[in-house]
């Protein structure tokens, strides 16, 4: 190979060396996106509920065997059991906090019926224990109400006073709701809401202004026409629509409550 060959190669590999290296901008690249995204969590974890994060802390903790909680871990859904929900022995048992309360919530029927029965009340009404509580049906409308009217009559007064007795023993919330038949209302009721929800109202101010429950527990809804309970047009079907639920509701958590149905079925057997 001639001088001057040599001298051209050796001076393309020298022009090849003088462009810049730029391969550390990726590295650089790669830092500040991590720099970013651990800034993004340190944000959003100073905004969580300290209260969910710790049961969120706690409920890995325990799924990975690495921290013991209070409450104790469903291996089934992954949550913390709160201890209430535990026997002595820290094992989860639902059914038998679902006994007890349907227990309490028999114990209330009976004291009701006790009370209407003494008056001779006891037809008045009609009890039925589901995974909402109790509730207490106004049976005929016409007993507690003129036709198309939402004054209480006598009947209906001393009805809610022995009701409203036993309430005032609990501290249950008390839901209170109307309903109406599929007939077109009558004046001055423009329509079934105004004249189911009136007399919803009618009966939790009586509870509140004369049995002295707290207000705050006590609700009134109207249900106009959209849950009827026994379908046909004779007299007895649309009785039967035309009523007032008194709904003792039970403090008790969701997935206790879901058992009372089948214990009270149980029962009437």
């Amino acid at each position: 190979m001639s001088a001057a060959r040599r001298a051209r190669g050796r001076g393309h590999e020298d022009d090849s060396h003088d462009e810049p290296d730029e391969r550390w901008a990726v590295s650089y690249a790669d830092m500040v996106t991590v720099l970013m995204c651990l800034f993004i969590v340190l944000f959003a974890v100073s905004n969580v509920d300290k209260t969910k994060f710790e049961m969120l802390a706690n409920s890995l903790a325990t799924g990975f065997g690495q921290e013991s909680t209070e409450g104790g871990a469903d291996s089934a859904e992954g949550m913390i059991v709160p201890p209430e929900l535990q026997d002595d022995d820290g094992v989860v048992d639902l059914a038998a906090r679902a006994e007890t309360e349907f227990e309490s919530l028999v114990g209330l029927r009976d004291r009701m019926s006790t009370s209407l029965a003494a008056q001779g009340l006891q037809d008045t009404v009609q009890f039925v224990i589901d995974d909402r509580g109790l509730q207490v049906g106004l049976v005929g409308a016409e007993t507690f109400f003129a036709d198309n009217s939402t004054d209480l009559s006598a009947k209906a007064n001393a009805v809610l006073d022995n009701i409203g007795d036993v309430l005032a023993t609990v501290d249950n919330p008390v839901s209170v709701e109307g309903h109406a038949d599929h007939r077109v209302s009558a004046a001055p009721f423009p329509t079934n809401w105004e004249l189911s929800g009136g007399r919803a109202t009618q009966v939790a101010r009586f509870l509140v202004e004369h049995e002295g429950l707290g207000g705050p527990r006590v609700k009134a809804t109207a249900f106009s026409d959209t849950r009827p309970i026994v379908p046909g047009d004779s007299p007895q079907a649309l009785a039967s629509n035309r009523r007032v639920d008194i709904v003792v509701e039970s403090n008790e958590e969701e997935q206790v409550r879901a058992l009372i149905p089948a214990l009270a079925a149980a029962a009437n057997k």
